[in-house]
């Protein structure tokens, strides 16, 4: 078994209570699909336990911590810039070694059959390109991604979690019982987000993978603590700790 895991970004209470619900399934091999920072207030500490992961990819707030964030509204720049203050003053054996990590991302993976790519994004953007539940409603763009699909592809970036099929239906988790068998049809897969989900769930989504089974988890985690360090942070948005505890 294999969890996929994307979109941290800094929330140190989700990422811990993921790790331990993965480790209670006796899984030991995760990848990370990038975004481990931007928004939270933690992005030392989620870098240093993604450190130790099978596999991760860059993100882009995780490129944009790196050099300069393009096309981030007002709060996600501000949180960007704090991010990158927080690494650059960080001491210790590991300070260095925060950057280094970072700056070797890559932004795609494919796994060793070349059948399952991995990416950030999409397959036609790694980094950057949103695939939203509507978009199957726009069968240029969806034709267009899915031509640079081997056979599966697991992506992040939008904290919604569900699958695009080929034949251009989401398919969200709750209406499939959390499950999906992979077959022999095109798919990509979102796992949504550990730190910030947006499908009005407040809580942590990740994705195992066992054969040709994927299976959506939720986990709780301690919302308020997050919330309360996010308000205790002034270049930090209030409402980066709002939206937690609506999952939004």
């Amino acid at each position: 078994m294999r969890a996929l895991i994307s979109d941290i970004h800094g929330n140190l209470e989700a990422l811990e209570a993921v790790l331990a619900d993965i480790k209670s399934k006796g899984i030991t091999e995760i990848f990370c699909l990038g975004d481990i920072v931007g928004y939270g207030p933690n992005p030392c500490e989620c870098i240093d336990r993604v450190m130790d992961l099978d596999m991760c990819l860059l993100g882009n707030h995780d490129q944009a911590a790196l050099f300069d964030p393009e096309g981030f509204n007002a709060g996600a720049e501000r949180a960007i810039f704090w991010t990158r203050t927080v690494l650059e003053k960080s001491t210790g054996p590991k300070a260095e070694h925060r950057w280094e990590f970072l700056g070797e991302l890559n932004r795609r993976h494919m796994s060793d059959d070349e059948k399952t790519m991995y990416v950030h994004g999409s397959a036609r953007n790694p980094l950057n390109e949103y695939v939203f539940p509507d978009d199957i409603y726009n069968p240029v763009k969806m034709e267009k991604i899915f031509a640079l699909v081997p056979q599966y592809c697991f992506q992040g970036h939008t904290h919604i979690p569900g699958v695009f099929t080929e034949t251009l239906e989401f398919l969200d988790p709750a209406e499939m019982d959390f499950k999906y068998e992979l077959n022999d049809q095109k798919v990509m897969i979102n796992v949504g987000s550990v730190g910030q989900p947006r499908n009005n769930d407040p809580r942590s989504s990740f994705v195992t993978v066992d054969g040709n089974l994927v299976e959506f988890h939720r986990v709780e985690y301690d919302i308020d603590k997050t919330a309360e360090k996010i308000y205790n942070i002034p270049d930090l948005d209030n409402f980066l700790g709002d939206r937690l505890r609506e999952g939004r």
